[in-house]
Order: C-alpha cells, then structure tokens, then sequence
C-alpha cells in the first residue's frame, strides 16, 4: 500500500523539544523510525491512507495531508539569530515577539528574513518581509499567486504591526496589483510606518558552514546536525530532545537545508552532547560539498544524483565553497546559485532502445540565489556531462569573485596597489580571509582596521570560528 508524504508545519522552524517529542511520538505510532525535514521549515512523514485515525489522534499538530493541499506557512532566519551576521537590532526575542502576532491562518507563504544571514532564503514566499537598518522596521516584498514579477510596498512597516498587516492580506481577496495592497493595508487604523527613503541594499555572502559543534558566545555552543538521506532516526531525535530539557534548552531550529540547530549549549554540557553524537554513531562534520544541496523530500533518483556528482567534485579536487545546488523537478525551483532541472521523461526503454534522463542547467543572476533570475547555462545534456559543466560554472563564479577582488584593489591608492603582497588573516576552520585593508564594512568594522584591534568577540563571518583560530598569511597581489 502506497504512502503519502504528510506534513506538520512549523511556524518560523521553531519548536520546543517537548512539541518535537509529540511528533516522534506520532511517527512511532505509524511504525516509522524516522522523519523528514522540508525546505520551507517544515516535517514531512509517510502516511498510508489505513492509517489516518492515528493522526485524529493527534488534533494540536494538525498534520496536513497531500490530499487537501499543504497550506501555506512562515518560514523566518531566526535559526540563524546569534550565530551567523544579523543586522544588529533583530534578536532571537525580537523574532519570537513578532511570531507571536500570527495566530491566524495563513494561506500566503510568509518569510520573516534577516538580510544579513545567507542560510534562510529573503524572497521564497508571497509576503516576504526583510529587515531593514532602521530599529524595528521592516520591507515588505511581495510576489502574490498570479503575480510575474515582485513588487516592493512603498513603506516601512514597523514589528508590531507585521501580524496586522499580513492579517489583512490573507484575509482579503487575492489582490490583483499593488495598488490593492496599499489599499488594503491601508484599512487598518494607527499603522506606524516610514516612508521608504532608500531600497534594500543586499551584500552577497558565500553560504555558510552549517554543521557541527561551534561556539555561540563565552558560555555557550551551537550545533548543527545534518544527514545525507534526510531520514531523522526517531531515537536520536528523542534522546536529542530529552538533552535539551535536561539543559533548560527551549528552542530547536529547523533549516531551510532540511538540517536542525540546536543553540545555547551551555559550556560545561558540551561533553554530553558529544557523547550523545558518539553514542548514536552521528557523522557531525560532513564536507562542505555536501551541506549546500536543495533536494525533493524522499526523491531517491535526485539523492543518488547528488551522491554521483559530490563524489565527481570530490574526485576532481574541486571547491564549490560559496556556491549552492539544487536538483529540480517541474516548477519547482529551489533557492540555489545553480539548478538541476529534470526532464518527466525517465530512463527506461523506448521501442527497444535505452532512453536516458536528461537535465538543464541554470545559474542565478551573479551566482545570488536571492535574485530569483535564473539564466539557462546548458539544456538536455546527459548525466555524465553534468560534473564537467558544473566545475565550469564554479570556475566562473570564482573568477567573478576574482574580478570583484581586483575591482576592490583598483580603487586603492597607487601606492598600496602595487605593492608585491600584503599580510591578512586566514580561518583555519574555513579558510575565509579578513583583509585589514578591505575591513568588514556589513560587520561595522572600517577599512584600515588592524586584525589586532579586532574586539576579543570577533569571529569569523563564514563560520563563526573565533578570533585565534585565524592564522597570518600573504596575499600575493598583481601590479596593476
């Protein structure tokens, strides 16, 4: 008897271990031994249609069934508050406030992004609010059912009433244009909003490295848990969350990366925990080759797809650190520098000769996933072509990289230009480098700052390593 995927949407990817401690219940009820994540922060299992009285069962999960449409949900970059760059007002709490608003149902996709953050996507849903640089207020993006292009709301809404405003749009007719919008939004009383006076400025970070036991402050670890099939063994999960109650642990988070973070580890528990990963036999360092892929829940062909071509990349020696993969199938386009987009037809026989599935190529706009532009690279090209124009698309990313590096250079004084090299700073867990001369401008931190004034906080802006575990090198400069 067939199975259908089934889902619990979780608003905003936050849960506390006790409610996930419900859900492993449930899948043990339907004899699973394991879940899986979504890419919009969400649970997905297998249901058989025999089973359907257990999930009555369970009325406060209120588990969806592919029969009458997974409904819309929030997604938010909470999960990445206080571990990777954020704008400095958006806090953990201040995500949680505003969360609190939406206890109505949401049938338009929502995000609730930080600009800053690269691990959860800015303009994947229908109202798409972004922080701004502005304390407690907020863009709005939209791009409603219907709709071919986005549209920006021609203000800035304030924390509190990101609720009301989404409210009302949900509640409405699905409007036609933005002047309906503004019409509608309009018709709540006492919004505070701000002209908008500049648009959304986005500096594009390389994706970073979301996985494994990594320091959150002076008392604290985050970790980062991720398996290749996404398939989360139920005892784990369990023993994972029983930990987090035992530590006065509140939250976990679910990724868009069908991946969870479990942050504010206290210091003296870490040990617990890595026994914990021992005890289970838990893989928590895998390569970077294989964090940023964008896979179809329980698609075998696009797991075995990914295996085939991270071990070609693997083979070949190449980095494809910054960048991001995902594997497509019809209009599904995930958030990704690079798809892999499926024809329908699969491998098979067609009268009598071999038929072998073919893929097409795409890049975002610059490499940025963010943009939601995608250009076609290369169409219909058979699988054991695919490594080889994959490591040429890397290779022009980084020479992209490579042309905004010397454009930085240029801008230079003639003198610092031409110099034959120069010391910065390396990560030794990452390999990013801190250039004193280019500073941090996102981090607030000048050009011309030394590494050591750097605050004995600093860490590294990739992965969160700290400030010792960066290393002097030089950097070799051309004379132009």
């Amino acid at each position: 008897m067939t199975s259908d995927l089934h889902r619990v949407s979780v608003r905003g990817g936050i849960l506390a271990p006790s409610e996930l401690l419900t859900v492993i219940d449930l899948a043990r009820e339907l004899g699973l031994d394991g879940i899986h994540f979504g890419s919009r922060q969400d649970i997905l299992f297998p249901v058989r249609p025999d089973q359907i009285d257990i999930l009555r069962k369970y009325p406060r999960l209120q588990v969806e069934s592919p029969a009458n449409g997974h409904h819309a949900n929030i997604m938010c970059s909470y999960v990445a508050a206080d571990i990777f760059p954020s704008t400095p007002w958006l806090t953990s709490s201040a995500y949680l406030y505003i969360l609190e608003q939406f206890s109505f149902p949401t049938p338009l996709e929502i995000n609730l992004t930080d600009p800053r953050q690269r691990l959860v996507p800015l303009f994947t849903g229908h109202l798409n609010f972004v922080a701004s640089d502005e304390e407690d207020y907020w863009y709005l993006y939209l791009k409603l059912p219907g709709w071919t292009e986005m549209r920006t709301f021609p203000a800035l809404i304030h924390g509190w009433d990101l609720g009301r405003v989404a409210g009302s749009l949900c509640a409405a007719e699905l409007p036609e244009d933005l002047e309906e919008v503004i019409a509608i939004v309009h018709e709540n009383e006492n919004l505070n909003l701000r002209d908008l006076q500049r648009d959304l400025a986005i500096t594009f970070r390389p994706f970073p490295y979301y996985e494994g036991m990594n320091r959150l402050d002076t008392d604290h670890y985050w970790l980062g848990l991720y398996w290749r099939n996404n398939w989360y063994a139920l005892d784990f999960m369990a023993a994972a969350c029983e930990l987090c109650l035992e530590h006065r642990i509140g939250k976990i988070s679910i990724t868009p990366w069908k991946s969870f973070i479990v942050s504010g580890i206290p210091d003296g528990e870490r040990l617990s925990w890595e026994k914990l990963l021992g005890r289970f036999g838990i893989n928590a360092r895998h390569s970077s080759l294989e964090l940023n892929w964008h896979l179809p829940v329980a698609d075998g062909d696009a797991l075995e797809l990914k295996r085939y071509l991270v071990r070609e990349f693997d083979r070949r020696d190449i980095s494809t650190y910054g960048l991001t993969f995902g594997i497509s199938r019809g209009s599904d386009v995930p958030f990704t520098s690079i798809v892999i987009e499926r024809e329908e037809l699969r491998a098979g026989f067609v009268d009598g000769f071999v038929v072998r599935p073919l893929y097409t190529l795409k890049c975002a706009r610059n490499f940025d996933p963010n943009t939601r532009v995608y250009a076609e690279y290369a169409r219909r090209v058979d699988r054991s072509e695919l490594a080889e124009l994959m490591v040429e698309i890397s290779q022009l990313y980084f020479d992209q990289l490579n042309e905004q590096l010397e454009q930085v250079i240029e801008s230079k004084p003639q003198a610092e230009s031409q110099a034959p090299g120069r010391d910065v700073q390396q990560c030794g867990r990452c390999l990013s480098v801190y250039d004193p001369a280019l500073g941090e401008p996102e981090s607030e931190i000048a050009p011309g700052t030394p590494f050591a004034d750097l605050p004995v906080g600093y860490r590294c802006w990739t992965c969160g390593a700290e400030k010792d575990s960066f290393t002097t090198i030089q950097l070799t400069l051309g004379v132009h």
